[in-house]
């Protein structure tokens, strides 16, 4: 084998192991995407979808239809500009709420005096579709956080 001929050589065996390095780091972040991610700090604990007794629209009946997020910390969370949502497009806007650490907050529909342990979005309709629906909660950039599904042909958390 020639001089250039080994030069080659090597240049070419140089660059498949480049490649195949690149290769490699390229398939880590699919194999990553198999895990499941860390559990939320802030999470969808419960809902109560179908407020208990007859759908009149009335305060006493929107208020029984709510979702609670606790927080699974020990250090209170900024919930400004977080974000609870349904598959139709509702969206309430948390306000100037911090959720202490180890807490759990309850987002009732109806109208009523915000406290440190329930909210309320002030709506004179219901929001969570009885049948079906899901609860997204997104943080103040939009990112996804947790969800809570009811109905749906899996069911729970997706």
């Amino acid at each position: 084998m020639s001089a250039s001929a080994s030069v080659t050589a090597r240049r070419l065996a140089a660059a498949a192991l480049a490649a195949g390095a690149l290769v490699s780091v390229a398939a880590l972040p699919a194999s990553a995407a198999d895990h499941r991610p860390a559990r939320p700090v802030v999470e969808i604990s419960a809902v109560q979808a179908d407020s208990p007794g007859r759908d009149d629209r009335s305060n006493r009946s929107l208020n029984k239809e709510w979702v609670e997020l606790t927080n699974t910390t020990r250090q209170s969370v900024n919930l400004d500009g977080w974000t609870l949502s349904d598959d139709s497009g509702h969206r309430y806007t948390f306000n100037h709420y911090r959720l202490a650490g180890r807490a759990t907050v309850r987002i009732h529909t109806g109208v009523g005096r915000d406290t440190r342990t329930d909210l309320y979005q002030d709506r004179r309709a219901y929001v969570w579709n009885n049948d079906r629906d899901t609860a997204t909660l997104r943080n103040d950039h939009g990112r996804f956080i947790d969800d809570q599904s009811w109905g749906h042909r899996r069911g729970g958390r997706h």
